[in-house]
């Protein structure tokens, strides 16, 4: 059985997220969106409340798990027996950094695969940054990610205010 994981934080996810994940579940048996923290950024959602949008997001998606971890990704992929790690490039200015990432988990895991897709061209300047800077401006993001996570993030904002 090949195992795919798509690490990230998903704070939140977008419909960019969602154009991966379908690509992926062409490609493997099962899809683990591995939901995680990044100590460079401060997340508007809590863990559980990506992991349930992302749950509900993909809910019609067949072979799709959602799940999270702390720590290694190598550590995680091993444990979850995963045959590769998904990333997606949106543009040349992830390649860099993905690129780096690739080889610093190969080199702690010889055995790691990292497979980099492309979403939809529609998707390319898309990231959940950009949606959480126009949501908290009252701009509507609707467009850019799925309808239960437009609700959310108007309710998350609406109470940090």
């Amino acid at each position: 059985m090949k195992i795919g994981i798509y690490p990230g934080t998903f704070d939140p996810i977008t419909n960019g997220h969602i154009d991966i994940i379908k690509r992926a579940v062409l490609l493997f048996d099962d899809v683990i969106v591995a939901v995680t923290t990044n100590s460079a950024k401060t997340p508007l959602f809590s863990i559980e409340e990506r992991i349930e949008m992302i749950k509900d997001s993909t809910r019609k998606i067949k072979n799709v798990d959602v799940d999270s971890f702390h720590g290694l990704l190598v550590d995680y992929v091993s444990k979850k027996e995963a045959t590769a790690v998904i990333r997606g490039l949106r543009a040349t200015s992830d390649f860099e950094f993905e690129f780096q990432m690739a080889l610093i988990n190969r080199k702690l895991s010889n055995n790691l695969v990292t497979v980099f897709l492309m979403p939809h061209e529609k998707y390319t300047y898309l990231n959940s940054s950009i949606v959480k800077e126009v949501a908290t401006f009252e701009g509507d993001v609707s467009c850019f990610v799925p309808e239960n996570v437009n609700s959310k993030l108007i309710d998350k904002l609406k109470t940090a205010c």
